[in-house]
Order: C-alpha cells, then sequence, then structure tokens
C-alpha cells in the first residue's frame, strides 16, 4: 500500500545532520515511530518525502533546516539571573526542562553562564540545522476513523492509555 493522506506509517529511522556522520537520533532496534499522515506529527520535510514511498521501500532523505525544525530564532535567547537555577550544576550544553508562560514543559539549553546569569537558548537543539534521514517503511495502513478522530494511533483507547482488545481500533 502507497503512502497517502490519513495512513497509519509505522518508520524505523537513523537521523544524522547533513554533511555529517555521527547519529544523532535512531529507532532502529527498538519500537517503530508510528503517526498518522497530514496530522502534523512528524516534521513536514520527512512527511512530505515519504508520501512518495510505500512498504518495504527504504530511501536517504534530506530535509533542510526551514522544514525541518526552523531556522534558529534570536528571540529564544534570554539571560535569566543565575538565582533561577539554585542548586543545580550548570554546564555548557546541558538541557533542562522548566515551565513555560501557559504552563507548558520547556526545553532550554545552557549556552553559557557566569556568577550572576545564564544565557539559555529555547531553540530546538536541531534548530538551523539540515537533516539527514536513512527511513525504512516497515507498514502503512488505512487510519480507522477512531484514530483520525483522537489523533492517536490506536485511536481513543490509546489516548486514554488503553487497550480496545478487540481489533477494532486498529490494534492486534
Amino acid at each position: 500500500m502507497a503512502i497517502a493522506e490519513n495512513s497509519v506509517v509505522s518508520i524505523e529511522y537513523d537521523l544524522v545532520e547533513s554533511g555529517q556522520s555521527e547519529i544523532v537520533d535512531s529507532n532502529k532496534g527498538q519500537a517503530p515511530l508510528e503517526f498518522i499522515t497530514g496530522k502534523g506529527q512528524i516534521i513536514t520535510g520527512l512527511e512530505k518525502e515519504l508520501m512518495n514511498m510505500a512498504k518495504g521501500e527504504s530511501a536517504d532523505i534530506s530535509v533542510n533546516a526551514a522544514d525541518a525544525y526552523g531556522e534558529i530564532n534570536p528571540e529564544a535567547l534570554e539571560t535569566l539571573p543565575k538565582e533561577q537555577f539554585a542548586g543545580l550544576e550548570l554546564e555548557k550544553g546541558m538541557q533542562l526542562y522548566g515551565q513555560g508562560e501557559n504552563g507548558e514543559t520547556v526545553m532550554v539549553t545552557v549556552t553559557d553562564f557566569d556568577d550572576n546569569t545564564v544565557s539559555v537558548d529555547y531553540n530546538h537543539p536541531l534548530a538551523g540545522k539540515d537533516l539527514m534521514f536513512s527511513v525504512t517503511i516497515l507498514d502503512v495502513r488505512e487510519a480507522t476513523d477512531d484514530e483520525l478522530i483522537s489523533g492517536q494511533v490506536g485511536g481513543a483507547a490509546a489516548a486514554a492509555g488503553g487497550h480496545c482488545n478487540d481489533g477494532g481500533c486498529g490494534c492486534s
């Protein structure tokens, strides 16, 4: 089955920055990444290229920064008082999780610090970077009505943390 809008797609992948050889992310040998096409669940540049593939196919897919995690936003850099990091042994490059203005969880990367301030970057660590995915399509199927409504593979049962056990939600 070819990949189309509202398909459930299962992939395995290795990810490197374009022009580099060090793998920065991979799910090979682990559970496949499953998503519903057209729902914005993976980066747009990768999803666009996967739409030209079918089950069993493999490809190396180049995704430019704008279609991956975006360009670096200079407004996402901030310098904060060091007191806000009391009790932490700071290191350049460390990633911390905190609470955003609207109560959401945000990740920041410590870019620099001194005795009084800490500079942090709210950009995704791969922002501004072109990426290369080595991808294999493991499975493709039509999403069930329940999956389309919930936006989650496995449907409402998966969204609620349960399992339907009858196969009607697309699980087996």
